[in-house]
């Protein structure tokens, strides 16, 4: 079976579908079976929402992370630098491997735009 053509809700050939099934209609699919020779209207359908928070991102432990130091904080640059981080001049952020940032306890200074 083929899917050839998937709408959203309000767009033409949702209307009726819509004033059926309201706001839990997600999307209206027309689907081939050649086999069979027919074409199949589905529906999707939202049936339960729930609460949900995305696991945080998996980062590699070598990759380098940039770490925001406020000016001032020397203690925490010194052990930042003791673990091996670097001062990037151009950014103006401690890049540091990423294991190492969690050991120190900084992922909360970790900067979201960091190298890939």
């Amino acid at each position: 079976m083929r899917t050839l053509r998937k709408l959203l809700p309000g767009q033409p050939g949702t209307r009726k579908i819509l004033a059926e099934y309201g706001e839990r209609l997600v999307c209206v699919r027309y689907r081939y079976d050649r086999a069979n020779k027919r074409r199949l209207k589905t529906v999707e359908l939202v049936i339960a929402q729930a609460p949900w928070e995305p696991p945080p991102a998996k980062i590699a432990s070598d990759r380098i992370v940039q770490l925001r130091v406020k000016y001032g904080e020397v203690a925490l640059g010194r052990e930042v630098r003791a673990a091996g981080g670097k001062w990037n001049r151009e950014k103006q952020f401690w890049e540091l491997p990423y294991d190492k940032a969690l050991q120190l306890g900084l992922s909360n200074r970790i900067v979201e735009s960091s190298q890939k």
